[in-house]
């Protein structure tokens, strides 16, 4: 039989919020997969844990994975840790979990502390839809089509930063997005801990000034529906009628059923669709 991968989520900051069922773990394990070996040296070192460790990390996730899955498939147990928080979230975790699914190895998960979901609650931004977007892509080009889709995002959103690219990354979004509610989370359960609701406008004044220390989770309020709806109704006001009526028509609506939603999309009645369509004096078009 195979032997498990567990994903072990560390403390974020507070050594406090190690779970005993994660400790445990750690210590009965064969080996330990750290993202930084000396980083969580001194974790272990914390609780007594003197398990065998191994690095994994963004470059040898390929190559080291299939080194670990072949002891899983030998009967080893694995621990899987990232320097904070829980694996496989924003994190070369994920290409082991894929793979150890592929190859039939049991995965399990410990729950516990994650940065995404501790900023979240802290917030007081929308909880019940959100998206995680992590760091923004690197790549000029990859990036630029992920802020173009954050701009459009009605959901919550939230990414990460470090605080050497905090002020380019505030820009970024201010340019993409416009001013919004943000909220500034950083150094999470730490002793410095701080959050600061703001919008994107007053953050960058204040960081324009203030040089950003630790770690930051950035936490952006979603486009409103209203604001969404206005942009559709624009978007669609700079069409003609005809051409309105004849995008839905070139996509199999018959007449009616485009002309009641041309008038859903302008915010008009039916009837004034008609009328302009065929004239005043025309018959009802059937309502």
């Amino acid at each position: 039989m195979p032997g498990t991968l567990y994903l072990c989520a560390t403390p974020i900051g507070n050594l406090g919020d190690m779970t005993p069922r994660v400790a445990e773990t750690l210590r009965t394990v064969d080996v330990i997969a750290a993202e930084d070996t000396r980083n969580s040296m001194k974790l272990l070192n914390c609780f007594e844990i003197h398990t065998p460790m191994t690095s994994y990390h963004e470059y040898n996730k390929v190559e080291k994975a299939h080194k670990l899955i072949q002891q899983l498939q030998e009967g080893k147990n694995i621990a899987l840790i990232t320097d904070a928080g829980t694996p496989a979230i924003s994190d070369p975790g994920e290409v082991l979990v894929r793979m150890c699914r592929e190859s039939g190895v049991p995965v399990t998960s410990l729950p516990g502390p994650t940065a995404c979901i501790t900023a979240l609650t802290l917030s007081g931004l929308p909880t019940r839809r959100f998206c995680f977007e992590g760091f923004l892509p690197a790549d000029r080009r990859e990036k630029r089509e992920v802020l173009e889709e954050l701009a459009r995002e009605t959901r919550t959103m939230i990414l990460y930063e470090a605080p050497h690219h905090l002020l380019r990354t505030l820009r970024e979004l201010r340019e993409a997005l416009g001013d919004r509610d943000v909220t500034l989370c950083r150094e999470l359960t730490k002793k410095f801990e701080s959050v600061m609701p703001t919008t994107l406008d007053k953050a960058l004044e204040y960081y324009e000034a203030q040089e950003p220390r630790g770690e930051y989770v950035l936490v952006l309020r979603g486009r409103s529906p209203e604001e969404k709806r206005r942009e559709e109704i624009a978007g669609w006001e700079s069409m003609s009628i005809e051409e309105h009526m004849a995008y839905y028509q070139d996509r199999g609506m018959d007449g009616k059923t485009a002309m009641k939603q041309v008038a859903k999309d302008r915010g008009v009645g039916k009837r004034e669709i008609y009328a302009y369509l065929h004239g005043d004096d025309s018959k009802d078009s059937g309502d």
